[in-house]
């Protein structure tokens, strides 16, 4: 194979590495970017380039007007449709794959926590799979939001949680799109689970009535009431889909 054409693997674990970092450091200094050069055996500059080829088929940057790379290939298109298409089964394929080319443990590529997983075989397969799943959702989604929570703000990363719009046992498809997440503080997480906040279709926060109508509670003024009709911050990337918030209105929210 030419050095110029890159393996679908080298493609997959490309397209994992642009989920997880902000389009504003897609660049050849970037020590993430350097890493992941050394272990496919690229240049810096080229694995940057690739990942802006990336970028130029985004559709949230194409709406704001931001321009990638504009020279990607047909592979490029391909790897991106297919991860569209299937959320759960490419995000872990992509860590699998970079598990492979530097030859570590998926666990200890990702970062995981598989200390409490007793079970054997097949089962622990599964459940390793659901966790490295999980820790890439929570990175694309937290990235996309620049690490901030999309109502309040707050950045610190410890209380920030990439929320489910739909939840996990809700819909199976779109377990790990990051298009049905939101970066929330832990409280609003809480609360936005629990259905007693939402986001509307319309990117707008309302606040459930058993909140705002309670007197019990004066500290819940500056900590969720206030955010009520107030408009969410708009990730860079990854869209919340408005269907899905649909959802979370009429199958979730105590309105």
């Amino acid at each position: 194979m030419p050095r110029n054409s890159w393996s679908h693997d080298e493609l997959i674990v490309a397209f994992n590495l642009y989920c997880k970092i902000p389009f504003g450091r897609i660049h050849n200094r970037n020590p993430e970017i350097i890493e992941l050069a050394s272990f496919i055996g690229r240049t810096p500059s080229a694995v940057s380039y690739k990942l802006a080829n990336f970028a130029s088929l985004d559709p949230e940057l194409k709406e704001r007007g931001i321009k990638g790379a504009g020279n990607g290939s047909k592979g490029d298109q391909e790897v991106w449709n297919e991860f569209v298409a299937d959320w759960e089964r490419l995000a872990y394929e992509s860590e699998a794959a970079l598990s492979r080319i530097i030859g570590r443990p998926i666990e200890q590529c990702t970062g995981i926590d598989v200390s409490d997983i007793v079970a054997e075989g097949a089962e622990r397969e599964a459940m390793v799979r659901i966790r490295v799943n999980q820790s890439f959702f929570r990175s694309a989604v937290v990235t996309a939001y620049e690490r901030r929570c999309c109502i309040s703000g707050i950045s610190v990363p410890e209380l920030l949680n990439a929320s489910h719009i739909v939840p996990w046992s809700r819909d199976i498809n779109n377990r790990v799109n990051p298009r049905n997440g939101l970066c929330l503080n832990v409280l609003l997480d809480r609360a936005y689970d629990r259905g007693l906040i939402t986001v509307t279709p319309e990117l707008m926060v309302l606040v459930s009535p058993l909140l705002r109508e309670s007197s019990g509670d004066p500290s819940l003024s500056g900590a969720v009431l206030r955010f009520h009709h107030q408009l969410v911050t708009l990730p860079q990337r990854f869209r919340p889909d408005p269907a899905l918030l649909d959802r979370h209105v009429a199958e979730i929210f105590q309105g």
